[in-house]
């Protein structure tokens, strides 16, 4: 099938879910069609009533607003409908939530304020998605920065993010665009 502009036509997903693993909430499964793929959740696991430093992954269904990766740990720009941009050294995203910058991009340094750097030497940022959660309107405690991101080796819990192995999420982006939802939980 063919775009009347000739190009072919990428078919983007609308929904994929996550579910936790019986037996161990950290662990979970995102599941796309048929096909099933690990993932690491919040330390808390599946949360519904998501509160700031919990641990846990907020339950949900949420909007892939777009993301970042890191151009000098891919060789390439991940192929996606997603919107996406590079990450720069003094990128970070404030989680004081007493700053009127919470839950947003902030530039670094920022003395007195708590903010988690994206340009990460760990790897887990290399590629990572901002999910629409605590976006509109923005509600202070209720957590930021809720992530589709790399997993720690062995799938170890996330701050309350979801988290691929770095081949599935780079794989599953060019299946991502402005319509596809996350569903947790």
């Amino acid at each position: 099938m063919r775009r009347p502009s000739g190009g072919p036509i990428r078919l983007t997903l609308g929904e994929i879910r996550v579910r936790a693993l019986v037996g161990d909430r950290r662990r979970g499964q995102l599941l796309v069609g048929r096909a099933v793929f690990p993932c690491a959740l919040g330390a808390g696991g599946i949360v519904c009533d998501k509160r700031e430093g919990d641990g846990g992954s907020p339950r949900g269904r949420f909007r892939l607003r777009g993301g970042a990766y890191r151009p000098d740990h891919l060789a390439i720009r991940p192929r996606t409908l997603l919107p996406l941009r590079a990450t720069r050294p003094a990128d970070g995203w404030c989680d004081e939530s007493r700053d009127r910058r919470y839950n947003r991009p902030i530039r670094l340094p920022a003395p007195g304020v708590s903010a988690e750097s994206m340009w990460r030497d760990d790897g887990l940022y290399d590629v990572v998605i901002d999910l629409d959660y605590n976006r509109a309107p923005i509600r202070k405690g209720r957590g930021s920065a809720i992530f589709l991101h790399i997993a720690r080796d062995g799938y170890r819990p996330t701050e309350g993010c979801v988290a691929l192995a770095r081949a599935d999420l780079l794989r599953l982006l060019r299946r991502l665009g402005p319509r596809t939802h996350l569903r947790i939980g």
